[in-house]
């Protein structure tokens, strides 16, 4: 099946004051949606990280995408999978998601890949998952992605979106977000970003998630590297029953050294909360280093960045093998990226945590899926009978979306900026902060 067209389309999208260690979120964040077309006239989609470069980097494969068999290309690119030198320096600890030069082969191999799956499956009439060696679930669940945010909904001047959740930076605020959540998508866990107040203000909030869902909810909390490996096990001490019962502390400390000493602490002090991680871990090449010194026991994968669907299968039999945790990292996204995401996991069976997802922070305004946004329902996306990824594309909502892209000054994630401009014009990202 020969591909005779690609085309890449530039977005933006609204995107409220969310906060972490990396900064605040701009008023848009930026994707990138990509279409092949084969020879028959059927379209594969896929959508991935936003900005100039990751399209420019998916425009130079055009020399060797149009022309090429679906069924070969990712067989004849997977050299880029594994990105720029050997994979040990591809942490993202200093780089926003989508920002790190040296993993930028492997996104534009994923986007490939995806489009390429999508668009056999849109040929023989099969969904991703089930060409991707058959689904093991037909509900892929997700948890509820809390952040401490600053008033607003995203969106500048005339296009300024509704506060739906509202400021949220005391532990009561971040409470009834999470709230708000469960009642509108029937989520059954949280995974909380911190790293953005004091720990101890962080440590009262998990307190309080737990006095309002109760024991049963999962916890996770996610302060992106922001503490000290001695602010780490004190956390962790300090939220050893919030943390049981199928939670995690996510990259609390620097690196696979920070993170092992925060392990090693943990477990002299009789806790063995697991520790998760996309900072540290983000690469096969770490995972050896990682095993050695029980550095990480959940691995937060993200197709987007690990090289596509078929890697994260991979990386599942290989987390199973060690006897490691498998979720999935989420950043700003649009529904195509859901079910991209829902796909790969329906897949995969050592699924062991729910999903991350952003999607309940974006708008309805900005969705470029025909039809409208994904339904997450009990807290899952169910894959839908229907071939491929199972969405289309609303065309006047890309020309939308290209159009503001065109509109708004941002090329790139900013987070660093961002604070400057609008919290404190002399911040900088310190790591570890506390």
């Amino acid at each position: 099946m020969k591909i005779v067209d690609m085309r890449v389309h530039s977005i933006a999208m609204a995107d409220p004051p969310l906060r972490s260690s990396y900064g605040l979120h701009a008023p848009y964040a930026l994707r990138n949606v990509l279409e092949l077309e084969s020879e028959d006239g059927i379209v594969g989609i896929a959508e991935t990280y936003g900005g100039e470069k990751p399209a420019a980097a998916l425009l130079a494969a055009r020399g060797q995408v149009v022309g090429a068999d679906a069924y070969r290309l990712t067989g004849d690119l997977l050299g880029l999978v594994e990105g720029e030198g050997d994979g040990l320096d591809r942490s993202q600890t200093h780089h926003v998601p989508g920002e790190n030069p040296l993993d930028a082969s492997s996104r534009t191999y994923a986007a490939l890949e995806t489009a390429c799956l999508d668009l056999i499956g849109r040929s023989v009439g099969q969904p991703v998952c089930d060409l991707l060696g058959g689904r093991v679930r037909d509900e892929v669940p997700f948890s509820a992605y809390p952040f401490y945010k600053h008033a607003g909904g995203g969106g500048e001047g005339d296009d300024k979106r509704e506060d739906k959740y509202g400021e949220a930076l005391t532990p009561e605020a971040l409470v009834r977000q999470v709230r708000q959540m469960f009642d509108e998508y029937g989520f059954g866990s949280v995974k909380f970003k911190g790293g953005v107040l004091d720990p101890e203000i962080e440590i009262e909030t998990i307190r309080q998630l737990r006095r309002e869902f109760g024991p049963d909810v999962p916890l996770r909390i996610d302060p992106n590297s922001a503490w000290t490996v001695e602010t780490s096990i004190k956390v962790g001490q300090a939220l050893k029953e919030e943390l049981s019962n199928g939670g995690y502390l996510e990259d609390p400390a620097m690196g696979i050294d920070g993170m092992a000493a925060v392990r090693n602490g943990l477990l002299a002090a009789g806790i063995d909360t697991p520790l998760a991680s996309n900072v540290a871990v983000t690469s096969f090449a770490h995972i050896p280093e990682s095993v050695r010194k029980d550095a990480v026991q959940v691995i937060l994968c993200d197709h987007h960045y690990w090289g596509g669907m078929r890697q994260v299968q991979h990386l599942a039999k290989i987390c199973q093998v060690f006897g490691m945790g498998l979720s999935m990292h989420s950043n700003s996204h649009l529904g195509v990226s859901l079910m991209a995401m829902a796909h790969v996991a329906a897949a995969t069976k050592h699924l062991t945590y729910a999903c991350d997802t952003h999607y309940p922070w974006q708008s309805e305004k900005d969705e470029i899926v025909a039809g409208g946004r994904v339904p997450i329902v009990n807290g899952c996306v169910r894959i839908p009978d229907k071939p491929g990824l199972g969405v289309d594309l609303d065309y006047d909502q890309i020309a939308r979306g290209k159009e503001l892209f065109e509109k708004v000054p941002y090329r790139k994630r900013d987070d660093e900026a961002e604070m400057r401009k609008h919290v404190d014009a002399t911040w900088k990202r310190v790591l570890p902060r506390w």
